[in-house]
């Protein structure tokens, strides 16, 4: 179903729509910043996926369990940005291919 159909539906029928941001009242730094660990997390998970790798193995490749990993591409709220972007590393990530997940992230951002 077309979104904006959908929302105009929902409204209609008296239920207010709005997104994460409006709903948590976050600044658009905050915002932002749920974005860019969003992204990273995603990255996190597709370049595993890539590699071929388990959670498992990636765990031990990072020294860390795979409950841990789960963490991370779940972006669980005791994972850091620098975790994640360490982590991007430890697996083979080019400072590029980080920097091209921030942009996706910014660009997500309302303006």
């Amino acid at each position: 179903m077309n979104p904006e159909k959908k929302n105009a539906r929902l409204a209609r029928a008296g239920w207010s729509v709005g997104d994460a941001a409006g709903f948590l009242n976050l600044t658009p730094e905050q915002s932002q910043f749920v974005e860019m660990k969003l992204a990273l997390a995603a990255g996190v998970r597709g370049l595993r996926e890539k590699r071929g790798l388990t959670q498992t193995e990636l765990a031990v490749q990072l020294g860390s369990s795979q409950s841990r990993v789960a963490k991370m591409e779940a972006a669980d709220r005791s994972v850091s940005i620098d975790l994640l972007v360490r982590s991007l590393l430890a697996i083979g990530a080019a400072p590029t291919e980080i920097a091209r997940l921030i942009k996706r992230a910014d660009s997500k951002r309302a303006p």
